[in-house]
């Protein structure tokens, strides 16, 4: 146990390196999320159309797919629009597909009409606190960015553990430790308790 001890600094400055960053990140989101209607926000849009060519217009009408993406559509749609439909969902529906394209700071779409050959496309850009604010929630961001917030706050909770190990450690010399402590839970607390309804 005293061994343990010993090297509790040491995992407290290694999760602290290890979580600065994303605490900084979060904290930041934290008070433009809190402040979203006063921050004002100008959406970019961008809306394109094409038409299919007439040879991958006629192959899809005779054998019509009823899910997934055909390679040759795949290979156009992204060559036309400069974008990757890598892992998205194509919803068919009556001979329309329609593909939804969500993403951190923005959402994009594409619908396309195999009878008329009519492709429409519409990508809205909201900015990069509104970039940094989906990070915050995780939303749209894949699996890589979940896996980074479950770690993260993993490393955030050694951080705050082993900080509170270590006040416990110190708290003898300094007897404003376990007020102020006390007052970091209470606060929170009363305020949920007092004011949230």
């Amino acid at each position: 146990m005293k061994l343990w001890f010993g090297t509790l600094r040491q995992w407290h400055w290694i999760s602290s390196a290890l979580c600065l960053a994303g605490m900084l990140l979060f904290s930041i989101t934290g008070i433009t999320l809190n402040h979203a209607a006063q921050i004002e926000a100008r959406p970019r849009v961008l809306q394109k159309q094409a038409q299919l060519p007439a040879e991958l217009q006629d192959r899809l009408l005779t054998a019509p797919p009823e899910q997934g993406l055909p390679a040759a559509l795949r290979g156009w749609l992204e060559g036309e629009l400069d974008i990757s439909l890598k892992g998205r969902e194509a919803e068919w529906s009556d001979g329309e597909l329609y593909i939804g394209l969500p993403r951190p700071g923005g959402d994009a779409w594409l619908s396309l009409d195999l009878t008329s050959g009519a492709l429409e496309y519409e990508s809205t850009d909201r900015g990069w606190v509104s970039y940094l604010n989906d990070l915050h929630k995780g939303r749209h961001t894949g699996t890589a960015w979940s896996w980074f917030i479950d770690i993260f706050a993993g490393v955030c909770v050694l951080f705050s553990l082993t900080g509170l190990l270590l006040l416990a450690r110190h708290a003898g010399g300094r007897p404003t430790t376990w007020p102020l402590v006390g007052l970091g839970l209470l606060l929170p607390l009363l305020l949920a308790l007092l004011f949230i309804h």
